[in-house]
């Protein structure tokens, strides 16, 4: 598990390469690859293994998966240094640059349908009588991270446009850690709604819960999709992106992103696996993509300071 702390300890242990290194190979045995916390670490770990053989070999050093616990971990590992290899939200992205952190976009995420975003939605109850967000006048709400896009960042956007000021609205606001913790707590009564992200349908971070029989009401009783409503969608929020350190060497940074850009082709139950079978290739993607979300991290840091 990889931890903000963890994180600020091994960047001691980095000692920068010496000018005349013969290839990044001695730089750099082994490559970190970090990742916000979507989902449970053993869920990420099990979705994500045949891929890390994949990149171990396709790149030839040894790839290690670090599941954050949290995702400014990820921001201060590459702050630090020691991840080299990162897959952001796209608000922990732009938190990174606004900070300063040196890295780089290179690929995103491309959904079925070939669009490259998804939203931020309100989850209700289905058999509560909440219809719309004004309904929830004095209840709980649950949030994912502060820098969560979709659990976060849009959320209190989306609210500040609806003239909400969710501090002297709701009764609570719960930082609940990670998306799947904001549905269970939704699920067990805990909060009266939550956000969380959604691509379609058949594609969120509710149905992936669901298909793993996750969702459990204080009972114990498994729900289904039907237990669920959704009673407000944001605007299109820009997909997640893969980001590589500045300081990796120009040609290590070029076989990483052919690993990553070949895998549908050279790796495809690998690369499948990471989605259900639900994405299409990576895109190429640049910092500049982002500069609307880093506008939106901003804003809401004002809301923040101010309230």
């Amino acid at each position: 598990m990889l931890t903000r702390r963890s994180m600020l300890a091994a960047a001691g242990a980095v000692v920068a390469a010496p000018a005349f290194a013969q290839s990044w190979k001695a730089q750099y045995p082994e490559l970190v690859f970090a990742i916000v916390p979507a989902e449970n670490a053993s869920g990420v770990m099990d979705r994500f293994a045949p891929f890390m053989e994949y990149l171990s070999k396709e790149i030839g050093t040894k790839v290690t998966l670090r599941v954050a616990n949290d995702y400014a971990a990820v921001i201060e590992g590459q702050k630090a240094g020691n991840v080299q290899i990162a897959y952001y939200g796209p608000a922990s992205f732009s938190k990174a640059r606004i900070i300063g952190v040196k890295t780089d976009a290179f690929a995103i995420e491309v959904n079925s349908d070939g669009t490259k975003g998804y939203y931020s939605v309100f989850y209700v109850r289905s058999n509560s009588p909440y219809q719309k967000i004004e309904d929830l006048k004095g209840h709980a709400l649950g949030l994912v991270d502060p820098n969560s896009t979709s659990g976060y960042n849009m959320p209190l956007f989306k609210l500040n446009k609806l003239g909400i000021k969710p501090e002297s609205f709701f009764s609570k606001m719960v930082i609940t850690g990670s998306h799947e913790n904001a549905v269970l707590a939704l699920a067990q009564g805990t909060v009266d709604v939550c956000a969380n992200w959604w691509n379609a349908d058949d594609d969120s971070n509710l149905t992936r819960m669901l298909n793993k029989g996750m969702v459990r009401d204080k009972d114990g009783k498994t729900l289904t999709k039907a237990d669920f409503r959704i009673i407000v969608k944001s605007d299109l929020i820009i997909n997640s992106p893969l980001a590589i350190l500045e300081s990796v060497p120009a040609d290590l940074k070029e076989t990483i992103k052919a690993a990553f850009f070949n895998a549908p082709k050279k790796a495809p139950d690998a690369f499948a696996k990471l989605s259900d079978g639900k994405d299409m290739p990576w895109a190429p993607i640049a910092n500049a993509d982002y500069e609307d979300t880093i506008k939106l991290v901003r804003f809401v840091d004002g809301l923040r300071k101010s309230a």
